[in-house]
């Protein structure tokens, strides 16, 4: 499985697992309520980010509120340890494919994890219409 769906029972982790369903697209989906990331895995997620954890961190929930937390100035092995305590820290969904980083539902840009061969082929009926 090359494609990893980290997200939560929110509706836009819905919405990503509905669009790979309907495109025929395999993906693994993981709760990540039920089973948290762990360090290596969040790390591996960083490393494809653009901004780092500004990429990632939902600072828009709750528990980022409730927390009252400096990201900036927050070291990284704590941020680790409060994402797998509460994982909606984390915007969702997170899509992870190979060298592919996708963080929340964007119907545009998802298309990014359709193989390349389906996409030449959508391009071509595309241009051959008009």
């Amino acid at each position: 499985m090359d494609i990893t769906v980290y997200g939560s029972s929110c509706a836009s982790t819905r919405k990503s697992k509905r669009w790979f369903k309907e495109h025929a697209i395999p993906f693994e989906y993981r709760d990540i309520t039920r089973k948290p990331l762990i360090e290596n895995e969040m790390q591996a997620i960083l490393r494809m980010t653009e901004e780092g954890t500004k990429d990632i961190i939902s600072t828009r929930s709750n528990i980022y509120k409730e927390l009252n937390l400096d990201i900036d100035n927050l070291p990284l092995k704590q941020l680790y340890e409060l994402i797998y305590k509460f994982p909606k820290l984390l915007r969702q969904p997170i899509i992870v494919g190979v060298n592919k980083l996708q963080v929340g539902f964007d119907e545009y840009n998802i298309r990014q994890f359709i193989p390349r061969e389906e996409r030449k082929k959508l391009l071509n009926e595309t241009l051959s219409m008009t």
